[in-house]
Formats: structure tokens, C-alpha cells, sequence
């Protein structure tokens, strides 16, 4: 990965020009007010990308590694496999939420919209990223995104959420993929 002069990541865009991995990954330059919606963290692991992948993709592995401490328990048999599936977690206050997978791409890229059981995703998307070095290793990025976040009573939380708690999901889930 490269970094820039004062040490921050440097990430490719789509375009593939260079883009501050604290910066949104959207069509267009983003105003100051979106690129603080966009909360990335990104670290190399010591694994596969597959096998790093089922830990992500299989919700009843995510309280684990979860560096937010807001994942209670899912159920087993919920491992996500394609656009459009909805898994189910319970968070650690007790609600309940519905995720709808909107990205996937297997092992290598997953994304969902947390929702309130039987409501519409409020706009929040949770997203991760992996890109092999090589056969034992993986970069992998995390990514919070609430550009879109409509719900007013989120906003506190979503804002509380910071590239270091990113990182500490990222540091988890290395713990795991790594002791593997």
C-alpha cells in the first residue's frame, strides 16, 4: 500500500487515480460534509482472502471480530452468498436487524444495508474489500458509509463510528484469520 507524504494510506479510486482512503469511493469529488460520512480502515493480513472471507461472510463469526462491541449473536446457517440475501443479527442492547446484501462478490468483496426487522435500510452500508498479495496474504479494507443515512436518531452513532473502531474490527479479525 502506499502512503502519502504525512503517512496516511493512498488508496486506487475506480478511475484509478490516487485517493486518501479517508475520502469517499463515489463518481464524483466529495464535499467535506460526505467524505466525513466515509470512515475506511485498511490492513494487510497474514491470510488468504478466501479464508479471511468466510469469517466476513458468515454472520455467526461477525460478534468475534467485531471492534464496534455492537454484535451480539447470529444464527448459524446464514452464510451469505449473493446480492439480495438478508441475514439476521442481534445486537448487544437486544434489538434485532435485518442486513441486506447489496455487493457481493465471492472473496473478495461484500457489502449490506442494516436494517429494523421488516422496515426499509435507513441508508448505512457496511462494506469490506479484499485484495490478494499473494496466496497468504490480503489487504483488507473496511468501510462505514452513511452518505446516505436518513434516520435522525442514527446520526449520533453513526458518527461515533471512527476509523479506529474499524480498525479494531480489522485487528480481530486478523487475530482469528491468522491463528488459523
Amino acid at each position: 500500500m502506499r502512503h502519502d507524504t504525512r503517512g496516511v494510506a493512498v488508496v486506487p479510486h475506480m478511475d484509478g487515480q490516487p485517493q486518501r482512503s479517508s475520502q469517499c469511493f463515489d463518481e464524483g469529488m466529495p464535499g467535506k460534509e460526505e467524505s466525513d460520512r466515509v470512515v475506511t480502515a485498511t490492513r494487510e493480513i497474514r491470510a488468504g482472502a478466501e479464508h479471511i472471507f468466510e469469517f466476513i461472510a458468515d454472520p455467526s463469526q461477525q460478534p468475534h471480530w467485531d471492534g464496534n462491541d455492537n454484535l451480539a449473536s447470529a444464527a448459524s446457517g446464514q452464510r451469505v452468498r449473493s446480492v439480495g440475501e438478508v441475514f439476521v443479527m442481534t445486537l448487544t442492547m437486544g434489538s434485532v436487524r435485518e442486513n441486506h446484501v447489496v455487493e457481493f462478490e465471492e472473496g473478495r468483496r461484500i457489502a449490506w444495508k442494516p436494517a429494523e426487522p421488516g422496515r426499509k435500510p435507513p441508508g448505512h452500508l457496511w462494506a469490506w474489500t479484499l485484495e490478494p498479495i499473494d496466496s497468504s496474504r490480503t489487504l483488507v479494507t473496511h468501510t462505514y458509509d452513511w452518505t446516505q443515512l436518513t434516520d435522525q436518531k442514527r446520526l449520533t452513532r453513526a458518527r461515533s463510528t471512527t476509523a479506529d473502531k474499524l480498525q479494531g474490527s480489522l485487528d480481530r479479525l486478523a487475530a482469528l484469520a491468522e491463528r488459523d
